[in-house]
């Protein structure tokens, strides 16, 4: 049973959700300069319904998705068709090869699963440095947060003025039924990872199925607390590529003498 089959049923509200989304997107591209506001997307369902509105509407806002190099393949694939289908530029950031070489040199392939300061340090070179780079010079950045994901993100406002680069999120009020409704009648491309109950698809050994009852993330960082599970692109702080800078620290403190 697919993803749709399962999970595809709007909420009575549907269509004002869908009517407030499309016109805070449509207010975006009116009140920002071109390059001024991105969308940041995972390729992730709710990444992908954004994205279809900002093409259905021809928006003038971009996306970019960050490719970490651990990946799922289906992941890949899915950003492949997106890149040669997307109207709005697609830009793709990857991580400072050198960094990423030197971490696995020094900590392992699979460092994460060592200790929670490592699998930040993993997402800090392979998410949180590129997303800076991707938000450089950017007024407003769009994301998929939804108030359902999880307890952590229960209070996400429509727009995030509350650090020096405003946030919008634009699904805040729409419920997992509705994400799917939209899939299905628009025939959105998805990451078929979905159909095999991955409701939040990240890096390939970061990420496993969820079973009936598990929350949306409970499949992300599974083996880490509750409160651990953010690799820190949603992380409240004064500047988008601040987390980047502790991770540096923590990289250089850790070098062979």
């Amino acid at each position: 049973m697919s993803a749709i089959d399962l999970h595809a049923r709007p909420s009575k509200d549907y269509a004002a959700k869908l009517a407030e989304t499309t016109a805070l997107l449509v207010k975006a591209a009116q009140d920002y300069a071109p390059g001024e506001v991105t969308q940041a997307s995972s390729l992730g369902a709710e990444d992908v319904v954004i994205s279809h509105i900002l093409n259905s509407h021809q928006l003038d806002i971009g996306i970019f998705v960050l490719e970490t190099g651990r990946l799922h393949q289906e992941t890949l694939a899915l950003l492949d068709q997106f890149k040669a289908t997307s109207r709005a530029p697609v830009t793709v950031y990857t991580p400072v090869n050198e960094s990423v070489v030197q971490f696995v040199a020094r900590e392992g392939k699979d460092a994460m699963y060592k200790s929670i300061e490592l699998r930040k340090a993993c997402c800090g070179i392979r998410k949180m440095e590129p997303l800076g780079r991707a938000l450089d010079g950017k007024k407003a950045w769009i994301s998929g947060l939804r108030r359902e994901q999880s307890g952590a993100r229960a209070d996400v406002p429509l727009v995030d003025t509350s650090e020096p680069r405003t946030k919008l999120n634009p699904l805040a009020n729409w419920t997992w039924g509705d994400v799917w409704h939209y899939i299905a009648e628009n025939g959105v491309a998805y990451n078929p990872l979905h159909d095999a109950f991955f409701p939040s698809i990240g890096c390939e050994p970061c990420t496993r199925a969820i079973s009936l009852g598990e929350d949306f993330r409970s499949g992300r960082w599974w083996w880490e607390d509750e409160a651990a599970k953010e690799c820190g692109l949603h992380v409240k702080h004064d500047d988008a590529g601040e987390d980047a800078a502790p991770v540096s620290s923590l990289l250089s403190s850790r070098a062979p003498a």
